[in-house]
């Protein structure tokens, strides 16, 4: 048998952080179809309308479609206007998928998943993040978990209205 330090897993490397992120998701049925659905939720600036922690939603490349798209987005934190988060698109699927890549304080990645339904399609929202910082990364994100799933949840119930109300 190979000898081992105490208090060490077999193949843990003690140089090399480890991050485990923290899973949120929410989902909602909307009453347009998917193409429909896709152009409302990509019209970047205009989702401060319906996202509850958004404070400021900017472009930052010259393109804003497809992958790449570089969007700067100041979050709110129990209602303060406090990160700018740096998201970048890494994945472009019209009308069915987006997933963006977090690049600011939190890290991670976040998918939306636009499925049809009927007339209408549902909205799958789901955001696997991270804090660079171990162990209290991971704490306070889980701490933070049930804000974020209710945030999540008040904004598709947002974006379900205004679709509703063609606004």
């Amino acid at each position: 048998m190979p000898f081992r330090r105490p208090g060490r897993r077999p193949g843990c490397d003690p140089g090399r952080r480890r991050f485990v992120p923290v899973k949120v998701s929410a989902e909602i049925g909307l009453p347009v179809p998917a193409e429909e659905a896709w152009r409302r939720v990509l019209a970047w600036e205009e989702q401060i309308a319906w996202m509850k922690d958004a404070d400021s939603v900017r472009v930052l490349t010259s393109h804003r479609e497809g992958v790449g798209v570089i969007v700067a987005v100041r979050t709110r934190v129990l209602g303060v206007p406090l990160l700018t988060d740096h998201l970048e698109v890494t994945m472009w699927n019209p009308p069915g998928r987006l997933v963006m890549a977090h690049r600011g304080l939190v890290r991670g990645v976040g998918e939306w998943v636009l499925e049809p339904v009927g007339g209408g399609s549902r909205f799958t929202w789901t955001e696997d993040l991270h804090l660079p910082v171990p162990v209290l990364g991971e704490l306070a994100l889980l701490a933070y978990r049930p804000f974020m799933r209710r945030l999540m949840r008040r904004s598709l119930s947002n974006l379900a209205r205004m679709l509703r109300r063609g606004a």
